[in-house]
């Protein structure tokens, strides 16, 4: 799906000094996306996961994070995988 792969690209420029996104698997209304980086917890952990869908939006695709389904934490360094919903858009969006 090129406008998610668009989304992250953008997501990556953004937060690439504090994370880093890369899809995993995209398969019907879901897509897989791994976060790893020094994320700025104080911002909020899952506003990382959110920035995603507003990247989404950009590129007139609507998605959302659902669950996190993998986390990985040591003291500086985290690694989460997030199950993301595609929803269908009407062209007029």
């Amino acid at each position: 799906m090129e406008k998610l792969k668009k989304a992250i690209e953008e997501f990556n420029r953004l937060h690439g000094s504090e994370a880093q996104a890369k899809i995993i698997e995209i398969r019907d209304d879901e897509a897989i996306i791994e976060f790893k980086g020094y994320f700025c917890k104080t911002c909020g952990l899952f506003d990382y996961f959110e920035d995603i869908k507003w990247e989404a939006m950009e590129f007139e695709l609507k998605v959302e994070p659902v669950e996190v389904i993998e986390e990985e934490e040591d003291f500086e360094k985290g690694r989460y995988v997030v199950k993301y919903k595609i929803h269908a858009r009407e062209a007029s969006e």
